[in-house]
């Protein structure tokens, strides 16, 4: 189905038709009760990527639900709609699938990053939550994987057999292969989190809650990696504020 360019409100769904997307506008206790969950993200950078990727956008809306990751997007539906969302970013759902976790004695699978940030985010969860039992596996750092190497990653994942599949790869690439390869996933949810790996171990320190709560964690992300992050916020902010005034006023 194509969705229409703007948003309108689908409070049955728990929706929100933002820029052609379906964002979730809803507590994450209200998750949809699905035998199989594959969850994305979206903020202003991935929204234009995937503006010029018809695979990542397909990825994207074929999504049983999208996140809002950014104060983009959270921005996009209070001023093209003045509907209001919650901002909820990938490391917000990591941390609340960690939680749920640890309560039912749960099980999560790690898929991406090397073996040293997997190593740091395996002993840091033994710590913090010690009642989930963790899984994981390094995939071959490459632009494209092989037929073998897809075989392997979906065999290092059926073999654990995760309640949670947490797939870290960047953007796009983790969204594209977690969506091609959902049916023969044997876990309850599948979630693209990326930076989050790095998050997690500490080999990158997130921005304080300070910055998280004024809604600049970009800003913070942007002074401690100027050289990486200058295009994903700067060239790709301005971008995505064409993107918004063109739906704004194409409308009227």
């Amino acid at each position: 189905m194509i969705l229409d360019d703007y948003m309108i409100a689908t409070d049955i769904n728990s929706e929100v038709l933002c820029l052609g997307y379906p964002i979730y506008n809803s507590s994450l206790d209200n998750l949809p009760n699905k035998s199989k969950l594959l969850v994305n993200t979206i903020n202003q950078y991935s929204y234009c990527i995937s503006e010029e990727d018809a695979t990542f956008k397909e990825a994207l809306l074929k999504s049983d639900v999208i996140l809002p990751d950014g104060v983009g997007i959270v921005f996009a539906s209070k001023w093209l709609n003045g509907v209001k969302v919650k901002k909820i970013a990938g490391a917000d759902f990591h941390e609340y699938q960690l939680k749920r976790l640890n309560k039912i004695n749960g099980s999560c699978f790690y898929l991406g990053a090397s073996n040293e940030t997997l190593g740091k985010i395996e002993t840091r969860l033994k710590k913090e939550y010690p009642n989930v039992k963790f899984g994981s596996y390094s995939p071959p750092y490459k632009p494209s994987f092989t037929e073998e190497d897809n075989a392997k990653m979906i065999q290092e994942v059926n073999n654990f057999r995760p309640d949670v599949l947490f797939v870290g790869m960047t953007a796009p690439k983790q969204e594209k292969w977690s969506y091609a390869h959902k049916g023969e996933l044997d876990a309850k949810i599948i979630c693209s989190i990326g930076a989050v790996f790095d998050f997690y171990a500490g080999s990158v320190e997130r921005p304080s809650k300070i910055w998280q709560n004024l809604g600049l964690e970009w800003l913070g992300r942007l002074l401690k990696e100027p050289k990486r992050m200058w295009r994903r916020y700067i060239y790709y902010g301005f971008i995505f504020s064409k993107h918004l005034v063109k739906a704004k006023f194409s409308r009227l």
